[in-house]
């Protein structure tokens, strides 16, 4: 069996920053197994399989697998998806949908004002407060200013400096309620500046912290244009990879805008 493969860098414009994503398209579904085990040869965050539907021209079937399991919502992977289809693969159509276990989610070239980019549709996912948030503290080590809960866990810490200096104890962040973790805090000012900046970790999904998460600001711009009174706000993922964003709450719906860098284009050479 022979499938092609494609590695992008999400939410960047430079190769080696932002997120990776394996993205496999297939003319038909692999038995769940196959596609496992290739997520888990490939060792990134999430690797992405689409098959196109036939019932409609520029829309597929989209699922995400992390080296150790499929996932419900994946940002990134479905952005390097549609730049993928929009740019190489599809490159007359403006726009793609895809069908996942999250419903239906488009990408479409940006705006020109975001030059090279794309337009990522999400679910909005406003987090709740929580009312003990004590497993959330023991696991940073510290007292969050807020604890809240989507899907995802989301702590709100005093400032930009504390959320780049999180250690977590990922052992206790895989036994949370929930989706992983968030740390999250206002952005820096000065010629960094942004609106807010945030990291997450995964453990219980095999991934120890993701580098830059589209579905975790499904969460995060909820909170923060409450926060800051603006639908469209700046966001900067400060992991080691860094990543950028431009999100923009449309009521129960999030538009990320970001950028991807090509890496690798391959072929798998699988056995029958």
């Amino acid at each position: 069996m022979d499938l092609e493969i494609y590695q992008l860098d999400a939410f960047t414009d430079r190769v080696f920053g932002g997120n990776p994503a394996a993205v496999v398209p297939l003319r038909a579904w692999l038995p769940d197994s196959r596609l496992q085990a290739i997520a888990l040869e490939n060792n990134l965050s999430e690797t992405a399989f689409l098959v196109p539907r036939a019932d409609e021209a520029g829309a597929y079937d989209l699922r995400w697998f992390t080296p150790a399991i499929e996932v419900d919502l994946c940002g990134h992977a479905t952005l390097a998806s549609g730049a993928l289809l929009l740019d190489r693969l599809a490159p007359d159509l403006s726009a793609v949908r895809f069908h996942t276990r999250s419903g239906w989610l488009e990408v479409r070239r940006a705006p020109e004002s975001f030059a090279g980019g794309f337009a990522m549709d999400l679910p909005a996912r406003p987090p709740q407060p929580l009312d003990d948030g004590g497993a959330i503290a023991d696991a940073l080590g510290q007292s969050p200013l807020e604890v809240l809960r989507a899907d995802k866990n989301l702590a709100v810490l005093k400032d930009a400096a504390a959320v780049r200096a999180v250690r977590p104890d990922l052992v206790k962040v895989a036994e949370l309620e929930g989706d992983g973790l968030i740390v999250t805090a206002a952005g820096p000012d000065g010629p960094t500046a942004c609106d807010y900046v945030s990291r997450y970790f995964a453990p219980h999904g095999g991934i120890p912290e993701d580098p830059v998460t589209g579905s975790a600001h499904c969460v995060l711009q909820p909170y923060w244009a409450a926060r800051l009174g603006r639908d469209r706000l700046t966001a900067r993922q400060v992991s080691a990879r860094l990543g950028e964003l431009v999100c923009e709450l449309k009521g129960e719906r999030v538009e990320l805008l970001g950028r991807v860098a090509y890496y690798l284009e391959g072929r798998l050479v699988l056995p029958d």
